[in-house]
């Protein structure tokens, strides 16, 4: 089931492609002014008719997500007992954060309320969500890959929170075009930890049971036989 590995790089690839596809049309129809400085992503994903393009994008990425953190969860459920709390703290906090990228790309700035709440739960969420994957990446599996992917996720998760501090520090301060390059810069990191699941991906072995059809008949006679004996 070597293809399960491709799933994590899809949703790398197609997100970042499709977000900077989306700048890009924000800036060739001029919906968004960079001389007055870098925007947020929600900024010009608000515009017609880029705004349907960014929405789209955000809730296959929701669907894709959610794919992969059940997949991941399944997988440390075989691989790890002792980590099954851990494992469905991960699979909870995984599920609210796709909820979070959802409603942050249904709900662009228009409804500030609701799309910074979209937005909480998407990274702050997400963020302890790679932290706590980067735990069980120690404790559920005996893999060559431990050596450097879990240095990889640990720079990774530390480069997201740094950059998801800045942002946060950087708005309230009022710079708002650094903010949003810290903002861009946490997405990138979030699908590179996405990208990562691949390589445990790779591993998975997935078997199919089939039931030939003379097998099921004489089953079904069999249960005939026991349900009417005398017949």
């Amino acid at each position: 089931m070597w293809a399960l590995a491709l799933l994590p790089v899809l949703l790398a690839v197609g997100g970042t492609a499709g977000i900077w596809a989306v700048y890009g049309v924000a800036v060739s129809n001029k919906s968004i002014n960079l001389t007055a400085g870098f925007p947020y992503i929600s900024t010009y994903g608000s515009y017609y008719p880029q705004s349907c393009w960014f929405s789209q994008i955000c809730n296959v990425s929701s669907f894709l997500i959610i794919w992969i953190v059940v997949i991941r969860y399944q997988q440390v459920r075989d691989l790890c007992y002792r980590c099954r709390r851990t494992n469905l703290l991960a699979l909870v906090l995984g599920f609210i954060s796709s909820i979070g990228v959802s409603i942050l790309g249904n709900f662009q700035s228009v409804y500030l309320g609701i799309h910074l709440f979209g937005a909480f739960l998407a990274f702050n969420v997400g963020l302890v969500y790679f932290w706590v994957q980067l735990w069980l990446t120690y404790k559920a599996e005996p893999s060559q890959d431990r050596r450097w992917l879990g240095p990889l996720r640990a720079v990774l998760c530390s480069l997201s929170t740094v950059c998801l501090i800045a942002m946060v520090v950087l708005h309230k301060m009022g710079s708002k075009s650094p903010a949003a390059r810290c903002e861009w810069a946490l997405i990138m990191t979030f699908f590179l930890l996405f990208s990562s699941f691949a390589a445990e991906f790779r591993l998975i072995e997935c078997h199919q049971l089939t039931v030939h059809k003379h097998m099921r008949e004489e089953i079904f006679r069999s249960r005939l036989m026991d349900m009417y004996p005398e017949g």
